[in-house]
């Protein structure tokens, strides 16, 4: 059920951008940042890979594939602004 909906996404990518920023330490924006960027990452995933279904749950497919999107958007963003 939470799975469903622009809330229940929102509070996932939100969970999935704390974990990123606990992951890729150094390359984060903050808890506020890494929020976004972790919204920004699940929805990233799950348009690329939502079919898959790893766990057969849709709320640990969510949080896992939220997680590593946020994580690769962090790791890609911070190759950017380190460039810079």
């Amino acid at each position: 059920m939470i799975g469903n909906g622009l809330i229940g996404a929102l509070i996932i990518g939100a969970l999935c951008g704390m974990f990123a920023g606990m992951i890729v330490k150094g390359h984060g924006f903050g808890c506020l940042g890494n929020i976004v960027v972790g919204i920004v990452g699940a929805c990233l995933f799950s348009l690329l890979f939502g079919s898959l279904d790893l766990f057969g749950n849709e709320l640990a497919n969510s949080l896992v594939g939220g997680t590593l999107g946020a994580v690769g958007l962090l790791l890609v963003i911070g190759l950017f602004s380190k460039a810079r």
